[in-house]
């Protein structure tokens, strides 16, 4: 493939100036983050207009907005920029072994995985694992990751998969919200305040039909992730469907109880996944087998 005209090849200062304007809205929060004057800013976008050739900018006034197109230009190149940064990150602090960025859910992440990681890096020292949480599958093209890991169907766009486990949910609430009424059946956890994780919609109709309650209306409040929801259901705000690992500890302290019924299996599982175009990659194949030998079925989770 021939090299691109040096037109369209501008500068990574220019580019700079343009993410930073589009990210943080104005010519002054750009230069204060980019450690740069007004001026600087304003010439490097003055700059990379003229070697486009396209207006970039519409002055207001003394104020700076991106046109539509270039904050469309900007979001792309968002994502070629973190992946420059991520690529010298990786060459400065493991030029030989290579690095892993790896997306991970916070809780299963740190539950699951981090407690793992030390027997990965005993065996492969040369390569390192950076994390980082993302709750929400992404684009892997826009995305500074090599993986992540994902709950739900294998079914993430572009990506190859290997799947780490199940999981089990149990429905559980503080002791005082079954005060004077205890449910005698699963519908009974309909007339009771019901938390839900907004990454999983589906999660109290799934559980409900898995009991034999079909089309159940469900309400309740909603949280982000698993410890907020835990919080929530600790301080009697409602019944909340948590991981039968992370409801252990309280259940047995007392601290919560079960509202009704034992660890159901949920409709998804946990996943590695990964672009296939990256499925070659070293330091993934040491990670994605290594991985493998940790996923036994009927292996507990850590506590």
């Amino acid at each position: 493939m021939p090299p691109a005209p040096r037109r369209f090849l501008p500068s990574t200062a220019a580019l700079r100036a343009l993410e930073a304007l589009d990210r943080l809205g104005s010519v002054t929060a750009a230069a204060e983050d980019l450690n740069l004057t007004q001026g600087a800013v304003s010439r490097q976008l003055q700059a990379l207009e003229e070697q486009l050739g396209v207006p970039l900018v519409i002055r207001q006034g003394r104020r700076v907005v991106l046109t539509p197109e270039a904050a469309h230009y900007a979001s792309d190149i968002r994502g070629a920029l973190q992946k420059i940064t991520q690529a010298s990150l990786r060459l400065t602090v493991n030029p030989t072994g290579g690095s892993l960025d790896l997306a991970i859910l916070p809780t299963f992440g740190m539950r699951w995985l981090v407690p793992r990681l030390s027997d990965f890096a005993r065996r492969h020292p040369e390569v390192t694992i950076n994390l980082t949480t993302r709750l929400r599958p992404f684009n892997f093209a826009s995305e500074p990751f090599d993986a992540a890991i994902h709950f739900g169907k294998a079914d993430w766009p572009g990506a190859a998969s290997m799947k780490l486990r199940p999981e089990a949910v149990v429905a559980v609430c503080a002791p005082e919200v079954l005060a004077g009424s205890h449910p005698q059946r699963a519908e009974d956890l309909l007339r009771l305040p019901l938390l839900h994780i907004e990454t999983r919609p589906e999660a109290w109709a799934a559980w409900f039909a898995e009991h034999g309650v079909e089309a159940a209306q469900v309400t309740g409040q909603i949280y982000d992730q698993f410890s907020t929801i835990t919080q929530a259901a600790l301080h009697g705000l409602g019944v909340a469907l948590l991981p039968d690992y992370l409801a252990e500890q309280d259940l047995a302290t007392g601290r919560l109880c079960k509202a009704w019924g034992g660890p159901t299996p949920s409709p998804g599982a946990y996943h590695l996944v990964w672009p296939v175009e990256k499925s070659g990659d070293r330091a993934l194949l040491k990670f994605r087998d290594w991985l493998a030998t940790q996923t036994e079925d009927d292996e507990r989770l850590p506590r």
